[in-house]
């Protein structure tokens, strides 16, 4: 779940314009199409790094409606959206390292070109959120961070590839588990940062 940025302070403020607002209405409902290809996608090529990036644009769409919806309310609310957020994020990680052991248990091998398309389709999908959002990267710290979520999924997408081509020039499923098990760690560290700090808020908001 955007384990590349939320610890960075992944979700935005209340959109400054209406050019602003518009821009993260595309960026949800193209995450929200992109989760929805690579389940299926993750699911059909046996997959695990896609499977976990699927739950990463779940989380990028979540974080979108969040900026649009809910961080225009008091900081209490905010901060227990966080603290959901952030719980839900550790579940994440969990589940991708478990599922990946379980497949290094089986043996599972990915199809590699299935994989290495879905990962370009999903590397477009980050590109052209990117160049929507590359207008408001000089904006105040939570638009940059936005920018910078969208700009770190792209180079995760680039690993899905480049592990899809180890596949298929290996004949194995390990430079798919590796991947994974990185977007895995990355989400229930990230996770942590982010319980951390929407306690912390929440403590400092009674």
């Amino acid at each position: 779940m955007s384990a590349h940025c939320h610890d960075h302070g992944c979700s935005a403020p209340p959109p400054a314009d209406g050019r602003y607002r518009n821009v993260l209405w595309v960026a949800l409902i193209v995450n929200a199409a992109m989760f929805l290809v690579e389940i299926i996608g993750g699911i059909g090529a046996q997959s695990t790094s896609l499977l976990a990036d699927a739950i990463d644009f779940f989380g990028d769409a979540v974080n979108y409606g969040v900026s649009l919806f809910v961080l225009s309310q008091a900081m209490v609310w905010r901060s227990r959206t966080a603290l959901a957020k952030g719980i839900t994020m550790g579940l994440y990680g969990i589940v991708v390292l478990a599922l990946t052991l379980y497949n290094i248990s089986q043996g599972v091998k990915p199809e590699a070109v299935t994989m290495g398309a879905i990962g370009l389709l999903a590397l477009a999908a980050n590109l052209s959120v990117a160049v929507l959002l590359y207008r408001f990267r000089q904006g105040d710290a939570n638009m940059r961070s936005v920018w910078l979520c969208t700009r770190n999924d792209a180079i995760g997408n680039v690993a899905i590839v480049v592990a899809a081509l180890g596949v298929f020039g290996t004949g194995t499923g390990w430079p798919d588990f590796i991947v994974a098990a990185i977007m895995g760690t990355l989400g229930i560290t990230a996770a942590i940062s982010v319980i951390r700090q929407s306690r912390a808020e929440l403590v400092a908001a009674h």
